[in-house]
């Protein structure tokens, strides 16, 4: 199923309760429909919205409605929402046509709250703590959608670096995923090393181990078993085999 196919849960529960009533009304929602509501009171959860999720098992949805949000917020930060910045969001996010009306109510909702996009990026972090790969992904997305309307400024780049870190990742990805907007490349080949996201003076040990971590987190099979949208997936085969493209050229330079 789409992560985008049961947002309507999420629209009413935005508009009611705020940062958290969208995952709450989403995820308890699809547990109401499936006769799987948990016999238990919301208190006894917690107020993370992404282990609410997680309980529910609902990772797409609180990924569906957190990258919704973000860009909505994104857009509206330094200025009004351009056409250019609302195409560049759909364009990342494969917003199917049968979806566009409810995504659209979402963004306007949040584009128009005055609540603080924070918490989207924290609880999106946590849910997805165990796929860094993917929530590098959304970075690099939300830097393209920022770059639509002209170079990022200063307000953009301040929300940006907030979002880097609420999902947790290190400076290497947000290196990466601000580089992300197509350019000419200097040569034919990127660095194998900086594939890796190691440096050249790493030992083989280190070089391996890195491989290692990056298929484990971008593996289609394994993004798959952890509930990750499918249009993820769908992009982490290309960058699985740049992954394994890069390993090769270092194996053979180093005799390996």
């Amino acid at each position: 199923m789409s992560y985008w196919g049961k947002i309507i849960g999420g629209v009413a529960g935005f508009a009611m309760g705020g940062p958290f009533g969208a995952v709450l009304g989403a995820a308890l929602g699809h547990a109401a429909d499936g006769g799987v509501m948990p016999n238990m009171r919301l208190g006894e959860l917690g107020f993370s919205p992404a282990r609410m999720a997680a309980l529910l098992g609902q990772r797409e949805q609180l990924f569906a409605i957190s990258v919704v949000v973000l860009a909505a917020k994104l857009a509206k930060c330094d200025a009004p929402v351009k056409r250019a910045e609302i195409d560049a969001f759909k364009r990342q996010f494969r917003i199917p046509p049968e979806s566009v009306r409810d995504i659209g109510r979402l963004f306007d909702q949040a584009r128009e709250s005055g609540d603080s996009f924070a918490p989207y990026a924290d609880q999106l972090g946590e849910a997805f703590a165990d796929n860094r790969g993917m929530l590098e992904d959304v970075l690099a997305a939300l830097f393209v959608i920022a770059r639509a309307d002209g170079p990022v400024n200063v307000a953009e780049l301040d929300f940006l670096s907030r979002v880097h870190r609420g999902f947790g990742l290190d400076q290497a990805a947000w290196d990466r995923a601000r580089g992300a907007l197509p350019r000419q490349p200097p040569s034919d080949e990127p660095d194998a090393y900086g594939v890796l996201g190691v440096v050249r003076s790493a030992s083989d040990e280190q070089i391996r181990a890195a491989w290692k971590q990056l298929m484990r987190e971008n593996h289609p099979d394994s993004l798959a078993s952890r509930g990750v949208p499918k249009e993820f997936i769908d992009r982490a085969g290309e960058k699985v085999a740049r992954i394994n493209a890069a390993w090769d050229r270092i194996k053979r330079e180093r005799g390996l």
